[in-house]
């Protein structure tokens, strides 16, 4: 498929969850994405990098859809918006990137949630959903995450969703402008049944 159709029809994997579908980002999404990014500026910005002065703006949205495209093309990336399955309404982000195969066969998982649609389980199921595919239809190993340690949702999160604590790393990302602590996790494919 040629990469602009990719923007434009973002075809590709759906993955269901437990009340979440995720699927691939498409150019029809950016009205929708922005005005949540928007709204939950406050609220995501601490635990976020900076966001760039243009981040809202449909060319921005554009040059994310193909940076998107390539990653997915390459098998490096899956990035996933997140939909309610209640209202179908666009309720955050989650990607599993810096896939690496190999001696590793692994991949880090990052995700946020809207304001409005926070403390909902939408997060959650979205990374559960996330991971049963990373081990069932990438046949990935093992899925990695982080967060700042003062995010105790996201790690009430990750922890729900079987990841385990495995340590601490020193100024692991820029968040909101300065090098931050992160905690790490990691989720291993044991055979476990897992599932959104």
């Amino acid at each position: 498929m040629a990469l602009l159709d990719w923007i434009n029809e973002a075809t590709g994997p759906v993955v269901k969850g437990a009340g979440v579908t995720l699927r691939a980002p498409r150019a029809g999404d950016h009205e929708a994405w922005a005005a949540l990014r928007q709204t939950s500026y406050a609220y995501l910005q601490p635990w976020e990098p900076s966001w760039p002065e243009d981040d809202l703006t449909r060319a921005a949205f554009k040059r994310r859809l193909t940076i998107y495209a390539r990653e997915m093309e390459a098998g490096n990336a899956w990035p996933f918006f997140i939909f309610a399955d209640v209202d179908q309404a666009l309720v955050g982000a989650i990607t599993l990137s810096n896939v690496r195969r190999g001696v590793a066969e692994t991949g880090t998982l990052g995700y946020w949630i809207g304001q409005p649609h926070a403390k909902r389980g939408y997060g959650t199921a979205a990374v559960r959903a996330m991971v049963a595919y990373a081990f069932k239809d990438l046949n990935l190993h093992r899925v990695e995450a982080a967060c700042v340690p003062a995010n105790l949702a996201s790690r009430r999160v990750l922890e729900k969703a079987g990841f385990e604590l495995e340590g601490r790393a020193r100024a692991y990302l820029k968040i909101n402008g300065a090098w931050a602590d992160h905690l790490l996790f990691g989720v291993v494919n044991d055979g476990a049944a897992r599932g959104g």
